[in-house]
């Protein structure tokens, strides 16, 4: 089977930690024609834009994307891509697995969640104002459509992937209209599950629980901020955001990104961890019905993880990111057996 996949290397360890992960899909035997597009920083700079129309294009031409990480200035410059790939495209939920990685030290054992967050409202819907010199208002946006189809969609997740409950996480005792309407189109998606256990939590238990004893939780369903929080809360449990994959989806198009920064401060350097860009490439691969390579790539990772010779600098080894990306290699040449 042929693809033709839109690939953002992104800024920064973007470019290097892409090249990682393409040699390793080469390898794994996934026939992938990339249709190569800038965005954030490096767009700006060749286009004055930092998400071209070209790029767009391709992704709903080709309806996959795999996407490196970007640059997004603090409080000034340009929107963030992240964001405006997801609204422009209508990709309205996020998706991250969270699982123990084998070799990777981390508080916590046994931890397997799954964060679905509604991508496309809420306060990031960029809409504020300075009412006056010293007052800023920013309005945090929730519907019922949204809300309805990002519920919907983490339902028929969790049954398609064997997940025995949803947690609908808000703040409603407090943004009782917001959140209360958020709540609402959960429960009305939960009655059409009665197979599924639904559940509530207030944010703020919610991280204190998570952090207690992740075991409690299966699947989280959140809207667009505190989505954004908890994820990267749940993250730490298992050794970072260098460690854990991230996809976002629509109906017609789905971008698989790692959901860490670009770290400009090594970029160039080759020592930069590919781990969490591969695990997206993964959910990729899933994604258009390449399991079985899929499972070649992660068994692959999963032995020179657990053997703790060749590692990134972040995980307490002196590798590169292609000593390792060529280790990953190795293994799945060699096979389960070897």
């Amino acid at each position: 089977m042929s693809h033709r996949i839109t690939l953002i290397p992104g800024d920064g360890i973007g470019p290097e930690i892409t090249e990682a992960v393409l040699r390793i899909l080469k390898v794994a035997g996934v026939d992938i024609e990339w249709d190569r597009h800038d965005a954030g920083l490096a767009a700006f700079r060749r286009y004055g834009t930092s998400l071209p129309k070209d790029l767009l294009d391709s992704v709903v031409r080709n309806r996959v994307g795999l996407k490196g990480p970007v640059t997004t200035p603090i409080a000034e410059g340009f929107q963030s891509v992240n964001v405006g790939l997801r609204k422009s495209l209508d990709l309205y939920a996020n998706l991250r697995p969270v699982v123990n990685l084998p070799g990777i030290a981390s508080r916590f054992s046994g931890v397997d969640l799954v964060i679905v967050r509604e991508n496309t409202e809420d306060l990031y819907s960029g809409l504020e104002h300075e009412v006056v010199p010293g007052v800023v208002e920013s309005l945090k946006i929730i519907t019922s459509r949204a809300s309805d189809r990002v519920a919907n969609f983490a339902f028929r997740y969790a049954r398609t992937h064997r997940r025995r409950k949803v947690t609908a996480i808000h703040k409603a005792n407090i943004m009782k209209l917001g959140d209360g309407l958020f709540l609402d189109s959960v429960r009305k998606v939960a009655l059409d599950h009665p197979d599924i256990k639904y559940e509530e939590r207030i944010v703020d238990a919610a991280c204190m629980h998570l952090v207690m004893r992740p075991e409690q939780f299966d699947l989280l369903l959140l809207p667009n901020l505190y989505g954004d929080i908890v994820s990267d809360l749940c993250a730490g449990l298992v050794g970072g955001l260098g460690v854990v994959p991230g996809a976002n989806h629509g109906d017609t198009s789905a971008v698989f990104e790692a959901v860490h920064g670009s770290a400009p401060d090594i970029a160039d350097q080759g020592i930069a961890n590919p781990t969490a860009l591969l695990l997206s490439a993964v959910l990729m691969l899933r994604h258009v019905g390449e399991d079985a390579a899929a499972d070649v790539v992660v068994a692959g990772l999963s032995r020179v993880l657990t053997a703790g010779v060749v590692r990134t600098r972040d995980l307490g080894g002196t590798a590169s990111t292609m000593e390792f990306a060529d280790e990953v290699c190795r293994e799945i040449d060699r096979g389960p057996g070897a």
